[in-house]
């Protein structure tokens, strides 16, 4: 199917292994995940995938079709998802123009719908860990479905959090208590879906660096830009060239408000999704005002870990009021 895993049918890699395009005998297209003999943790990531995504099933979460397991060969066998992910489109300054508002706000509710469906929706309780623009796939339509569950976990009957010492997952989407402290629930899920929205409205990385010590962060310039009063400065201009409606203002404004209110520091603060799908559907009208986002004070001290999980150096840093 992938042409004995030819280099010019690999989509990309991941921390698990490269993923290749194929096509079956009855033309369908799939995607196959190979694991890489040189990753350690992979098995175990494997594993997880496996047990995970075989029991769950939802339009915006990305579709398993099978896995093999022979001798030391191990693949996933996902459906192809034509438009890659996310992020080849948000951060691209050619891609990004055809994602207008109305796509925009499209992906961002699809997204807030699949994580529902893990948090409360499904017969289990199931929490992402890695939620991330890479690991949201994009179909022909552009419609978004989770991706990735190599990390995630799954929580029994009345258990809503869980301590780790190994902590996985993405610097600029982790939570405060999980960084810190291995401490992860939904909420800790809520805090990368609001990183992720901000990224998604305004265009840029969270983990852009600004020539400013007020705002090191995209979580700080959105702080700064909301009690300036100056949100405007914050959305991609691709979205603000056409004439914008009113009704498009108003979910902007409100985006943008949710997003805030998604990255405060303390988890207890942070909306669960099922409110947070509410609040995108106007269902919820009165929100309350958000406090300030975690991440965005002075640093003091900064020290690296290592973050296998996507095979990438990741810098903790501890905060202290001003």
């Amino acid at each position: 199917a992938t042409s004995n895993f030819d280099h010019a049918k690999k989509l990309g890699q991941g921390g698990f292994g490269p993923v290749y395009r194929g096509i079956l005998s009855d033309e369908k297209e799939i995607a196959v995940k190979r694991l890489s003999k040189a990753s350690g943790q992979g098995l175990e990531e494997f594993m997880n995938e496996v047990e995970v995504i075989s029991k769950i099933q939802h339009r915006n979460l990305v579709k398993l079709f099978g896995c093999c397991v022979e001798a030391e060969e191990k693949m996933l066998v996902y459906e192809y998802m034509p438009n890659k992910s996310l992020d080849t489109f948000v951060f691209d300054p050619i891609k990004k123009t055809i994602l207008d508002w109305r796509k925009r706000f499209n992906i961002i509710e699809g997204i807030s719908r699949g994580l529902l469906y893990l948090h409360r929706d499904s017969r289990l309780k199931i929490i992402h860990r890695d939620l991330k623009a890479s690991n949201v796939l994009l179909d022909q339509e552009l419609n978004p479905k989770i991706a990735d569950f190599g990390m995630a976990r799954i929580f029994g009957g009345d258990e809503n959090q869980a301590n780790t010492k190994r902590v996985v997952g993405t610097y600029g989407y982790m939570s405060p208590e999980y960084a810190i402290q291995g401490r992860f629930s939904e909420k800790s899920d809520v805090f990368s879906f609001g990183v992720l929205l901000l990224e998604i409205v305004s265009g840029r990385k969270n983990t852009t660096l600004f020539n400013n010590q007020d705002y090191f962060s995209l979580l700080g310039y959105v702080w700064k830009l909301w009690n300036e009063d100056n949100i405007w400065s914050l959305v991609d201009k691709v979205v603000l060239e056409p004439k914008s409606n009113l009704k498009n203002e108003k979910e902007i404004r409100r985006c943008i408000h949710i997003g805030l209110l998604c990255v405060q520091e303390y988890a207890n603060d942070r909306p669960t999704m099922s409110s947070v799908v509410s609040m995108l559907n106007s269902e919820i009208s009165n929100f309350n005002t958000p406090k300030q986002p975690a991440f965005t004070q002075t640093p003091l001290i900064t020290h690296d870990v290592q973050n296998r999980a996507s095979v990438n150096d990741v810098t903790l840093t501890d905060f202290d009021g001003r």
